[in-house]
């Protein structure tokens, strides 16, 4: 059997995203700087963005699906008055406007863009259509007509307004939420027009700036394949997921693939799981086992780590 080319390396680097790099391009480099076998990250950042890029190694890529799912904390700069093609400042002009909100004005404007939406993405987006990147289409000139969809946003604030052009916001989102069309339907909702000037990603699931290096220092002269940077844990992605304490019994079951029922297990089941396939930690002892689903009043594995 072939052996896998690179380092069987296992766990999270967290990344402050430079900007101008596609979130794929920073994986290949610290894949091949650090001689890698196995890479991915937890969550695309536009190109133009900065901030946090969960980059995941070997096992920790089974979790990557957890981290995505994960609460998103977002700080953006809205410029008004210019409409641009990509909803973001890396795109070509389409529009003006002189009209300039106040401060008031997008304040009002903002609980209608909070809580479920229908959001439609930006035409520059990796969504396929047919087969097709959105963004492929729009670059050959026929961009599509894109659907809005559902997108989650539990908080967006009016932080700062530097000046009459532009206003700093934060945003706490769920999964798969386009901040740059929250900007574009902003002004709109405003009666003008605007896009996205600047973006960081401040957290994402249980990862936050506090374990944030930059990609330089991760690959500098003594964090190459001959030394590495720390790599967080695997399980370190699963920390924002309720924890439920299992009897080595319970933990052999489930290792094999059956399901207990809940019964067994009132009064350890964690009060923030949602008991309608809600997802839980199985933990024996502090050793993480893997990811189980409450269930028709069963817990059933999902995945065994």
């Amino acid at each position: 059997m072939r052996r896998k080319r690179g380092r069987p390396l296992d766990g999270w680097l967290i990344i402050d995203k430079p900007p101008h790099m596609t979130s794929t391009d920073v994986v290949n480099r610290l894949r091949r700087g650090l001689d890698a076998q196995k890479a991915g990250h937890g969550g695309t950042l536009d190109p133009l963005a900065t901030g946090i890029l969960p980059i995941a190694f070997g096992a920790a890529t089974k979790t990557v699906p957890y981290v995505m799912d994960g609460t998103k904390l977002y700080r953006f700069t809205l410029r008004l008055g210019e409409a641009r093609d990509t909803d973001d400042a890396d795109g070509e002009i389409t529009q003006t406007s002189d009209v300039r909100p106040t401060d008031d004005q997008l304040r009002a404007a903002l609980p209608a863009l909070t809580g479920d939406i229908m959001q439609i993405p930006p035409v520059f987006s990796a969504i396929k259509i047919a087969g097709e990147r959105a963004y492929d289409m729009a670059r050959e000139g026929r961009p599509p007509v894109l659907e809005p969809r559902p997108a989650r946003v539990d908080r967006f604030d009016l932080i700062e307004r530097p000046d009459a052009d532009t206003a700093v916001f934060e945003v706490q989102s769920g999964k798969g939420v386009y901040m740059r069309s929250l900007a574009r339907d902003l002004a709109a909702a405003c009666g003008t027009v605007g896009h996205i000037a600047a973006l960081r990603r401040l957290r994402v699931g249980p990862f936050t700036v506090e374990k944030m290096i930059s990609l330089d220092k991760a690959l500098a002269g003594e964090d190459t394949a001959r030394s590495l940077p720390d790599l967080l844990p695997v399980t370190t992605a699963l920390a924002d997921i309720p924890a439920l304490a299992l009897t080595p019994e319970e933990t052999v079951l489930l290792t094999q693939g059956q399901a207990i029922s809940l019964v067994t297990l009132m009064g350890r089941i964690p009060e923030p799981a949602n008991p309608d396939r809600g997802l839980v930690r199985a933990m024996a002892g502090g050793r993480v086992i893997g990811l189980c689903r409450l269930e028709d009043g069963w817990l059933r594995p999902e995945r065994i780590l």
